[in-house]
């Protein structure tokens, strides 16, 4: 990540910190090891379960993950939905009603239905490993090598996506470990410590954010799928039989917490799980409209005692919360909501990076990133290299580097320096003149509106800590 990246990535990763564990008292957050010991692996079940189903083209020599083959093929379908729908749409204008169109046009509901049939029939495939069927499916859709067109495939198989390593001075005597394929595992063995130091009660959940690492067949659509990637999870722990509320409490949380970010609501969708994991009895994913088509940005799993029970087997070691008004002990259901930070950041720069027509005719890359996402904050700058405006400027960057992300730049005319702040995403920028001198005042230009408006600089603290605080947003949820 460049200098534009990294700071983007911090600022999403607290505010999810911020949403997550600092206005839920019952949540509380930890940052467990990412070596842990190997049977952790086998109790969670992603040694012997922790696939994905993979195919080779014979002519081609190159390697696929089957369901995404199939998962892009359905794709092409629902994108020719979107035509059908913007084609209509131009042609009722104000009149048209596209959930009325969804259901009725004939060709869309087509389009649907056999979208619907290719996924939950790929789903029952996998759920029953019917790995055979899943080469069919393949076959039968007449899908072929994406570079060569050849339909030449393999049989199906299953590949496994943990990172093996060692650990100890020699071969002989050396530990087989794993780089951990989730975080979510930390939590689950720190359950009881966390609980009981905590005095927790239940409800209540264990949040962290860390790199994940998984030997992804095909690393691809820039960062959307990586082999070190960072996820930022939380796991709620509950009483049994209570699964089902709180599954669709955090469904309904997590996805006001996306569209907080002011990125469009059409550009989210949940897509439940026909095939679940082998931990699950429901699971969602919120899906997102990237530039290649609506993929997962995160994962909502009710993981019922699966891993707390497992792991309470593998250890010898009791997992379980007395409940004083059940007045019994049990081990907890779980929760989880699990996002991808970098795919987070992927969605916020798909939608943010935009061109724009400007009324004398020219245009402007801008990143219209939320402001307090912005990697700086605010860029300050001298009218001229002279009379002193820069040490004017300088002062004004030192007075406020200590709350903001602040950039000073004196190279080329103001316009030139608007542009590259724009393509930055810098939300506002103060330029110092003359006037300054005289009257300690500065020219404040909004990135979104191009405005510009006068203000003292003994104001402009207070306006970017309006401008730029997490609590509007978090206001929101």
């Amino acid at each position: 990540m460049d200098k534009t990246g990294s700071p983007s990535k911090k600022n999403i990763r607290d505010y999810w910190w911020k949403s997550m564990v600092q206005l839920n008292e019952n949540i509380v957050g930890i940052d467990a090891a990412i070596f842990m010991h190997p049977t952790t692996w086998k109790a969670s079940g992603h040694v012997d379960a922790f696939n994905d189903p993979l195919i080779d083209n014979k002519d081609s020599k190159k390697r696929y993950r089957a369901d995404v083959l199939i998962e892009d093929y359905v794709a092409k379908i629902e994108n020719k939905i979107k035509k059908e729908v913007t084609k209509a749409a131009k042609r009722f204008g104000d009149a048209f009603d596209k959930e009325q169109f969804l259901s009725a046009n004939p060709r869309v509901v087509e389009y649907q239905t056999k979208a619907e049939s290719i996924l939950k029939r790929m789903g029952q495939s996998l759920e029953k490993e019917d790995l055979a069927d899943v080469k069919s499916l393949i076959e039968e859709l007449e899908i072929a090598c994406p570079e060569t067109g050849s339909r030449n495939w393999t049989d199906v198989k299953q590949f496994n996506l943990m990172f093996g390593t060692k650990l100890g001075a020699s071969a002989d005597t050396a530990m087989d470990l794993y780089l951990r394929p989730e975080t979510a595992q930390g939590i689950f063995v720190n359950f009881l410590n966390v609980q009981k130091s905590g005095r927790m009660k239940l409800p209540f959940g264990i949040a962290q954010t860390g790199k994940a690492f998984r030997n992804e067949i095909v690393a691809r659509q820039f960062i959307f799928r990586m082999r070190e990637f960072e996820q930022m999870e939380m796991q709620f722990f509950i009483p049994p039989g209570t699964q089902k509320e709180w599954y669709k409490y955090w469904k309904e949380k997590r996805l006001k917490w996306h569209q907080s970010l002011g990125l469009g609501n059409d550009n989210y969708r949940f897509h439940d799980h026909d095939k679940l994991a082998h931990y699950a009895d429901a699971a969602t994913d919120i899906e997102f409209n990237f530039p290649f088509g609506f993929k997962e940005l995160e994962g909502i799993h009710s993981r019922t005692d699966f891993d707390l029970g497992n792991h309470e087997k593998f250890a010898g070691k009791k997992l379980q919360y007395f409940d004083p008004e059940r007045n019994e002990n049990y081990v907890p259901y779980v929760v989880e909501t699990s996002i991808g930070l970098d795919r987070i950041f992927l969605a916020l720069f798909s939608k943010s990076l935009q061109e724009e027509t400007l009324e004398d005719g020219s245009t402007r890359t801008v990143l219209k990133l939320p402001p307090v996402m912005a990697p700086t904050q605010l860029a300050v700058f001298p009218l001229v290299k002279k009379d002193g405006l820069p040490e004017i400027a300088r002062k004004i960057v030192e007075d406020l580097k200590w709350d903001f992300a602040v950039a000073y730049d004196e190279k080329d005319a103001v316009g030139r320096r608007y542009r590259r702040q724009d393509a930055l995403g810098t939300p506002f920028c103060i330029t110092i003149d003359h006037q300054t001198s005289e009257d300690q005042t500065v020219t404040v230009r909004n990135r979104d509106t191009m405005a510009q408006e006068r203000i003292a600089v003994d104001a402009i603290g207070e306006l970017l800590k309006e401008k730029l605080s997490f609590s509007e947003l978090l206001k929101k949820l």
